[in-house]
């Protein structure tokens, strides 16, 4: 299981100690892809709890794909204190997943690279529908990488802000 041994959540880090900011003062952009429609219901709802747990107001921006998520990250990111990507790509029988998955993960590293501002790395990268589903966050799903990757994004810029 992929879920093992995964950090505290944001509830739990936020009492550990004072930060320079509370996450409602954050601004946090959320670009999700529109393919695969109910997945990426479960990855939004994700996120959107997520936020509304740590009372932070979110931006959505939908875009077509995964592989568009990275010009969008990158357009985000100087205006907002970090950015979270939501998408999915599954294996088919041609090259296309490797070449999507591999545009999608480099265009966001260099995104936040780039300009310092986290962005929540929440595309699934799956062989089957069903591998999906199970990581969407939806009614039986094993995992919520939605909620994972918002949390992971305002953990980095809160951490990141005492030092900046």
């Amino acid at each position: 299981m992929s879920g093992h041994g995964a950090p505290q959540g944001l509830d739990a880090q936020l009492k550990q100690g004072p930060t320079t900011a509370g996450p409602a003062d954050l601004r946090v952009a959320v670009v999700a892809a529109q393919w695969h429609e109910r997945i990426m219901d479960g990855l939004l709802d994700g996120a959107r709890r997520a936020a509304a747990e740590a009372g932070i107001a979110i931006t959505e921006v939908r875009v077509p794909g995964t592989f568009e998520l990275p010009v969008a990250a990158a357009r985000l990111a100087t205006r907002f204190d970090a950015v979270v990507a939501l998408g999915v790509v599954i294996r088919g029988g041609t090259p296309h997943f490797e070449y999507v998955c591999t545009g999608a993960t480099q265009g966001l590293v260099d995104v936040s690279v780039r300009t310092g501002t986290p962005v929540g790395f929440g595309v699934l990268t799956c062989d089957t529908e069903e591998q999906a589903l199970d990581r969407a966050g939806l009614e039986g799903s094993t995992e919520d990488k939605g909620y994972e990757a918002f949390q992971a994004a305002v953990l980095t810029e809160l951490v990141l802000r005492p030092v900046s």
